[in-house]
């Protein structure tokens, strides 16, 4: 049995998918061997040795010490696209709601109320205040087409918008997805200078933190709009506001709330973290993240993993060997040598890597009687990281 422990409030649709034969569910288990979470911090959280496998409901990691997780040899996982279709939602209504004045308007109408004036009249009067321009025609920056990116350029495309992308890492699976009407861009500082809207779809990391910065929007076309539904560390805060004074953008709208982001509500648009907070989201990720889980545990098996290779051998009713080490030379020949010591014939070998890291699922006909010496002296090679018998 496998002992999982949530650590937010993870949906029932999504643990049902855990077979109670195999998995029982703790929230307060001390010594799991997976751990389900959204958005709790793990960085101050102690690991313990036991655990085998991390998954969050979710596409940001950012919330998981990642590095320590791979020096134990645990992967962590994500749910890249399953909350999609609710990112891609909350960004339409945004590029609506940040050249319209929706916002603004409905407050500013709500003030209204118990001041003695003629409503309809007050309304006439002082609605001008609150046009803004129609978004069809115009032209829309993705930077980024992932799964959120290419729904957003799609969509942008059925509204009548020009779509222009830019993502120097753009995948196949995203490539057969992305219309052909979005035209690609070579640079961030091309896209910026020929969009009136622009959306940011990137993972927030050392290379990308504050992307907007005061550089950047130096080359932005003047009045654009700016939309950050990613990560809030994409943009600069400081430069943000100088290129707001200087008209360079007309209005920036995020997701992701800092105090230095609020108190100008006219030009800065701020929404409570709501990208994911779709009932349908919730469970898609639940789902996906038990399903990720489920499977490493019982088979090996790695699919959506931001530290681990993926690595999938479907099972074929043999037992299989899960092995992870460092990246390195020889080690299908150091491993192999174990393995004939001990008579072990391999049916099946899978070898992935990723960065400095190695992944293997060795499918095997036989295990020795002795398969504990077995999994030490696999341990004894110095750059192996962690060794599963799956059976």
């Amino acid at each position: 049995m496998y002992t999982i422990r949530t650590l937010n409030n993870i949906a029932e649709t999504g643990l049902a998918k855990l077979p109670e034969n195999k998995f029982v569910v703790d929230n307060n288990a001390e010594d799991p061997e997976g751990i389900i979470l959204r958005s709790f911090d793990m960085h101050k959280m102690e690991l313990n040795k036991g655990l085998l496998a991390v998954a969050r409901a979710g596409a940001g990691t950012n919330n998981i010490p990642i590095d320590r997780c791979t020096e134990m040899g645990v992967p962590v996982f994500n749910t890249p696209g399953a909350n999609a279709n609710a990112v891609k939602e909350l960004v339409l209504a945004a590029l609506f709601a940040s050249s319209r004045r929706i916002i603004a308007g409905a407050n500013w109408v709500q003030t209204l109320k118990d001041s003695g004036e003629d409503v309809e009249k007050a309304v006439e009067a002082g609605k001008k205040k609150y046009t803004g321009p129609e978004i069809a025609g115009k032209t829309l920056g993705v930077i980024g087409l992932g799964a959120i990116g290419v729904q957003v350029a799609n969509a942008a495309l059925d509204l009548g918008m020009n779509v222009i992308g830019y993502d120097p890492f753009l995948s196949l699976e995203s490539a057969w997805h992305l219309s052909p009407a979005v035209e690609h861009e070579e640079s961030m500082e091309e896209l910026v200078s020929k969009s009136d809207y622009i959306t940011l779809h990137i993972p927030l990391n050392d290379k990308t933190r504050n992307t907007f910065d005061e550089k950047m929007f130096s080359v932005t076309k003047p009045g654009a709009r700016l939309l950050n539904f990613a990560r809030g560390g994409l943009v600069d805060n400081n430069a943000l506001k100088k290129a707001i004074a200087d008209g360079i953008i007309a209005r920036y709208m995020t997701d992701f709330p800092s105090e230095d982001l609020l108190g100008d509500p006219w030009n800065i648009i701020v929404t409570p973290h709501l990208g994911a907070s779709t009932p349908e989201s919730e469970e898609n990720c639940a789902i996906m993240a038990a399903q990720e889980i489920r499977e490493y545990l019982i088979y090996g098996n790695i699919k959506n993993s931001v530290n681990f290779p993926n690595c999938v051998v479907p099972y074929n009713g043999k037992p299989r060997i899960a092995i992870s080490h460092k990246n390195i030379v020889n080690m299908i020949g150091q491993l192999g040598a174990v393995f004939t010591k001990y008579r072990v014939n391999i049916d099946k070998l899978v070898n992935n890597s990723k960065g400095d890291l190695a992944y293997n699922i060795v499918v095997c006909d036989n295990l020795p009687e002795n398969v504990q010496d077995m999994i030490n002296d696999l341990y004894a090679i110095n750059t192996v990281i962690k060794v599963r018998i799956l059976e």
